[in-house]
């Protein structure tokens, strides 16, 4: 017969938290993606700079930086000062597809009129078409490699697969298990938390097991959470610290095992990471959508697993439940059809 899993048996897991939206694409194209959105930054951050700015002191120090990252944007003409003229920046600011509102390349796509919403600085109107420019680059070359690959997928989705994760932005569900849009349904949040009081969550949870036909859900942590590491100090973050609680609880349950480590130290972090993927878990099994879902047959796993930044691996916390068997009977609900008898 199958053990049941309580929160206290949670502890019996060990192992190994500093910082806190997914496509297909290598470790290179992510680096490159990520340093073009730096490339946005670092040129809003120049966006009132031009030959008469009272900046231009200031201009000049950051200058060949600016001039090295924002060459993909073609700012490369400068006037005697040695900074970016106006002319240059606008022709980047205000290029095909960015007047006033639009970002689009054809108005025809747009069903809203820009006109009446407020008018966009030049620093978020470089920013926004920086970004934009590369989602259509991303596009034609999806389907360029991939011919009919958005056709297909506007049509349906079956993702076999719920992720739960934590919104750090190092750790993209999609891209880490190296699957396409459309095959991992995704639902992150500070510290990858899962509470019986998060709406946002279980409705999510619900579409996922009663319409999309999941298979498995999947917890999924990372070392290196700032939001475990917050939980293992006394100081204040806001309405945060409302949400830690969840994972200060755990570390109130667990403090015998806690204490046998170094006071705040990675180990601590790192075993508060898994304890919090298990509870999750656990969490996940006790909903009455889980609990529902097994009681009329269907096929379900509910997986924990953690990933370490540092080399970009999933570590298997070995948690797999697969049916009400390993829950405690407190959260069994009666089969819906016997029920009603």
């Amino acid at each position: 017969q199958a053990t049941p899993l309580s929160a206290a048996g949670a502890s019996s897991f060990s192992t190994s938290a500093g910082s806190n939206s997914d496509s297909n694409n290598n470790n290179d194209s992510s680096e490159n993606g990520n340093k073009r959105v730096d490339d946005a930054v670092a040129a809003a951050a120049a966006s009132t700079i031009n030959s008469k700015s009272p900046t231009i002191a200031a201009a000049k120090a950051t200058d060949a930086l600016l001039n090295k990252r924002l060459s993909h944007l073609n700012l490369n003409k400068k006037d005697d000062e040695g900074i970016f003229t106006s002319q240059a920046y606008d022709h980047a600011a205000h290029g095909p597809g960015c007047s006033g509102g639009d970002y689009s390349d054809s108005d025809d796509d747009i069903r809203v009129e820009p006109s009446q919403f407020p008018p966009i600085s030049d620093e978020a109107r470089l920013f926004s078409e920086t970004l934009l420019r590369q989602n259509k680059d991303w596009a034609r070359k999806t389907e360029q490699d991939r011919p009919g690959f958005f056709a297909k997928l506007e049509k349906q989705q079956k993702p076999q697969v719920l992720w739960i994760g934590c919104s750090d932005s190092r750790v993209p569900a999609n891209q880490i298990v190296n699957l396409d849009p459309g095959e991992i349904f995704v639902h992150r949040n500070i510290a990858n938390v899962v509470t019986h009081t998060d709406m946002n969550l279980l409705s999510v949870l619900e579409y996922a097991v009663d319409v999309l036909k999941v298979r498995h859900i999947i917890i999924c942590g990372h070392y290196g959470c700032g939001g475990v590491a917050a939980s293992l100090t006394q100081k204040q973050f806001g309405i945060i610290d409302n949400w830690l609680r969840n994972i200060k609880d755990l570390y109130t349950i667990h403090r015998k095992k806690f204490d046998t480590l170094p006071q705040g130290g990675k180990e601590q972090q790192d075993l508060l990471t898994e304890l919090n993927v298990i509870q999750s878990a656990l969490n996940v099994c006790h909903t009455s959508i889980i609990q529902k879902a097994w009681s009329r047959g269907e096929k379900l796993s509910v997986h924990g697993w953690c990933y370490r930044l540092s080399d970009g691996v999933i570590r298997n916390l070995g948690l797999c439940i697969e049916g009400p068997g390993n829950v405690e009977e407190v959260y069994h609900v009666m089969d819906e059809v016997k029920s009603s008898h």
